[in-house]
């Protein structure tokens, strides 16, 4: 134990070594991220450390407040006109980029566009678009083909990929490639010349940011009022190393502190631990659906079978059962979609021999399955350790590949076979916000054109859209049980369980803001 605390400290005070002058430490935050900074562009990805950096850099239309209603961030104020089919949005005045140019509707138009060829909810609004358009400088018009009263959620959801303003120069652009430049109007500018993959990224205020008047309660409305100078994301190379950079105050902020560790940093008496974000994380299987053996629905339906919730949220989070639920389905527990509709598919008693017979039955034939497996951070490691065992459990040829998440979320992306460098299953998470209706990007079926795995189902994208276009929520719930009883049959992940995950800063910093990592209101007393 006395070598490794020495190894720990020793490595903690190297990773952690200050980059500014001491004299400007009340101006700087420093913050341990759940994982490395290795996409930038938060429209072409959902890997919730891009959707965070997102948030720092670029804005928004409209914000999601406190209370999950969604209010104008970017804008002045909004109108809708003719039995709901006309929405024209007025930005605020005195907007600018971070290149000291205007912001322009024309901007938000392009942007808009290029973030609705990614998103699930985005492309049911354009498909219910006859126009979009700059009247002007400061308005941006919908015309509808028929009333669309998500539009405000669809434009200010935190769910990832969120709908981020650019310069149009930017923005008409491949929204299947990374853009060239770190460009928004948010509330801080990225320091591309300080960026370092795999070991830090920095932030500096924008100067030219003007704040809403309204005090901010939380998430991404109201007043983004930015206290500190600079920030900077310090990736740390192990758990052991974080723990001990923040005990010994060189770092401020650790998103995802393991649960085995929280009760060290709780005895400091220095450390706060709280959970922040009370929608919860939920793990989730994904399987390839475009080579085998997951692309025989039969076999994915099996494997129903073989899920235990309880072994994954266990290994994530321990045993205190205010850490974790299972028997979750497809939608956020305790939200108005959530319903036991088919749900004995994962609450009856496990059978392993019947998972076996049934994989056999469906035609498996011994081919190679390959997990992708990373080994940060720790609920991505813990996760695919029990998803391996089971795979293996349900009689599947199981090769298990580690790998560091940057180097997965790559892969991810790969739709060729096993042999030539592609995968079969990969364990992921939604936050709860990201799962309470099925508008959202993780349960679009589109095929080549969905979130990877790349699920195709007619019927799924079939209910969502009633669902978007349904006017009450008697009729929403109903399609959205239905929506999860489809689930069931075409298998677009596993559900492994939803846990709490609480984060830890030091108590010197006050006005940490509800939701994620959010880095205006945060300041040091």
């Amino acid at each position: 134990m006395i070598g490794r605390r020495k190894f720990t400290a020793g490595a903690g005070a190297s990773l952690m070594a200050p980059s500014i002058s001491r004299g400007a430490e009340a101006t700087v935050l420093k913050f341990i991220p759940q994982s490395d900074l290795t996409i930038l562009d938060p429209i072409v990805t959902t890997v919730y450390t891009a959707r965070n950096h997102g948030y720092m850099v670029f804005d928004t239309l409209f914000g999601m407040n406190s209370q999950y209603q969604m209010e104008p961030q970017m804008l002045d104020g909004f109108s809708v006109e003719g039995d709901g089919t006309v929405w024209k949005l007025t930005l605020r005045e005195g907007l600018l980029w971070h290149d000291g140019e205007r912001v322009l509707a024309r901007d938000c138009v392009a942007s808009i566009r290029r973030w609705a060829m990614r998103d699930g909810i985005g492309s049911l609004m354009m498909a219910r678009t006859d126009e979009l358009l700059a009247v002007d400088d400061r308005t941006i018009r919908f015309r509808m083909k028929k009333p669309f009263r998500m539009l405000p959620y669809a434009l200010g959801k935190i769910s990832t990929p969120m709908c981020a303003m650019m310069p149009a120069r930017l923005a008409n652009s491949d929204p299947f490639k990374p853009v060239s430049e770190m460009v928004g109007s948010g509330p801080f500018r990225f320091k591309p010349d300080e960026w370092v993959s795999g070991a830090r990224a920095v932030y500096t205020r924008f100067d030219r940011y003007h704040p809403r008047q309204e005090i901010s309660t939380g998430w991404t409305a109201g007043g983004k009022v930015v206290h500190f100078e600079r920030v900077e994301w310090i990736t740390s190379p192990d758990d052991g190393t974080s723990a001990s950079a923040l005990q010994m105050g060189e770092m401020d902020w650790w998103e995802l502190p393991t649960v085995d560790l929280l009760p060290l940093l709780k005895r400091t008496g220095k450390i706060r631990v709280e959970i922040k974000d009370r929608n919860g994380t939920l793990g989730l299987l994904k399987m390839n659906n475009l080579e085998p053996p997951f692309n025989n629905p039969a076999i994915r339906r099996a494997l129903l079978g073989a899920v235990v919730q309880k072994d994954f949220m266990t290994a994530i989070a321990g045993e205190d059962p205010e850490m974790w639920r299972s028997g979750v389905g497809i939608f956020t527990p305790g939200t108005d979609m959530a319903s036991e509709a088919g749900m004995e598919v994962l609450n009856s008693p496990r059978d392993l021999a019947a998972v076996q017979a049934a994989i056999r039955k469906a035609g498996y034939n011994n081919e190679k399955t390959v997990l992708l497996a990373p080994n940060e951070p720790h609920y991505r490691k813990a996760m695919s350790d029990v998803a391996g065992a089971m795979l293996q459990s349900a009689g599947l040829n199981v090769e298990v590949q580690s790998m560091d998440w940057g180097t997965a979320i790559v892969r991810r992306e790969n739709k060729r076979p096993v042999d030539k460098g592609g995968w079969s299953a990969l364990c992921t998470t939604a936050n709860g916000l990201d799962m309470q209706t099925p508008s959202l990007h993780f349960l679009r079926t589109t095929g080549q054109s969905a979130w990877f795995g790349w699920t195709n189902s007619p019927r799924i994208e079939e209910l969502r859209a009633a669902w978007v276009d349904a006017q009450d929520l008697t009729t929403q719930k109903q399609i959205a049980a239905d929506i999860q009883r489809q689930c069931w049959i075409d298998v677009p992940h596993l559900p492994l369980g939803i846990w709490y995950q609480p984060m830890a800063w030091q108590n010197t910093i006050k006005g940490v803001l509800d939701g994620f990592p959010l880095f205006w209101g945060a300041q040091r007393v």
